[in-house]
């Protein structure tokens, strides 16, 4: 029950958010898009350490516990607490901009095309289908570097509060209970200190993307988040453990908005919607890749060692850097989409 209801917020979360990338593309002229990508990050990172603090806030200020029917201590108050709130916010939220920022009408032509297509139950995935079947290139190559990036973003998530308890307090979830409630509030700090750095950072990333080009922001980024989780395992000072979330809170603002800007001009206008559902499914795919083979490579080639997890995380953030190299710019004529370099 817990993990279906897991699916079914994570589903609600994107279909909710999702769309807002999108709009963003539709809404705003090409130079103002990394402006308006990155905005999105600035408010990512601001809203997540927002949430971060919200916990201690809600703990303090909602007192009791609930209790199971024989006894036991259940989900404390504050808990329902901050899950009401965090619904609120989020209908709040998507209310505020579908009253406050009209979508551009489609044209009397475009509504004629859209009007003679095809209507039914699987239409909708047909057009998913062939929509990937006539991806620009430069998605393909996205999806290789996402591959990377995001299997080794869930791989953090899941090990950085064993990794401190191993690293810095020298303890497991099955030792010593109260040193590993301690890891698990300072994984807690560092997180909301990297998405303190995110939404710090996000604008200063639209001032690099325009100088020098968003592929290579996101390049030295994803170095910058390698390299980081590479030093993170090894360091056993908890106060330490922030020096290198600077430059992976930087990296997540990154992953938040710069692809964006790299794919963006790729794709056909009338397409926004289904490609940039397809890039959702592109984060998507490496974390369920992630969640069915990582036990067996924690397992058989990582010792069981959550610091070897984080490292190799590391390792396939710079990957990740490299597969981005290969990135080059479509472009768009007559609905044709052409490799950069390509005859027309």
């Amino acid at each position: 029950m817990a993990v279906g209801l897991l699916w079914i917020l994570d589903a609600a979360n994107n279909t909710a958010m999702e769309p807002y990338r999108a709009f963003i593309a539709d809404k705003l002229p090409e130079k103002q898009r990394a402006f308006g990508f990155l905005t999105q990050s600035f408010f990512t990172g601001l809203g997540i350490t927002l949430a971060n603090l919200s916990l201690g806030f809600f703990k303090n200020i909602i007192s009791g516990s609930t209790k199971t029917s024989d006894g036991q201590s259940g989900i404390p108050y504050w808990v329902f607490g901050s899950f009401f709130v965090g619904a609120i916010c989020s209908i709040v939220s998507v209310v505020w901009s579908v009253t406050t920022t009209p979508e551009i009408p489609p044209t009397e032509a475009e509504l004629t095309e859209l009007r003679s297509r095809k209507k039914g139950l699987f239409e909708p995935i047909k057009e998913i289908f062939a929509a990937i079947k006539h991806m620009p290139g430069i998605m393909w190559k996205l999806a290789l570097v996402y591959l990377f990036q995001w299997y080794a973003m869930f791989c953090y998530w899941q090990f950085v509060s064993l990794s401190i308890a191993k690293s810095v307090f020298h303890t497991t979830p099955d030792g010593n209970k109260e040193l590993y409630e301690q890891a698990v509030v300072w994984a807690g700090k560092v997180n909301g200190f990297y998405n303190i750095v995110t939404f710090c950072s996000a604008f200063g990333l639209v001032w690099l993307a325009q100088k020098f080009s968003a592929k290579y922001v996101h390049i030295g980024c994803l170095l910058m988040a390698g390299v980081a989780l590479l030093i993170f395992p090894h360091l056993t000072d908890r106060n330490l453990l922030f020096a290198p979330m600077v430059g992976f809170g930087i990296a997540w603002a990154s992953m938040m908005g710069v692809p964006y800007i790299m794919v963006i001009g790729s794709i056909p206008k009338e397409r926004y919607g289904v490609y940039m559902g397809i890039i959702n499914m592109m984060i998507v795919i490496p974390m369920i890749l992630q969640t069915i083979s990582f036990g067996f490579i924690y397992k058989k080639f990582l010792g069981d060692n959550p610091l070897n997890a984080i490292t190799f995380a590391g390792v396939l953030l710079l990957i990740a850097a490299a597969a981005t190299i290969r990135i080059k710019k479509d472009t768009i004529t007559d609905d044709v989409i052409v490799p950069a370099g390509a005859g027309h």
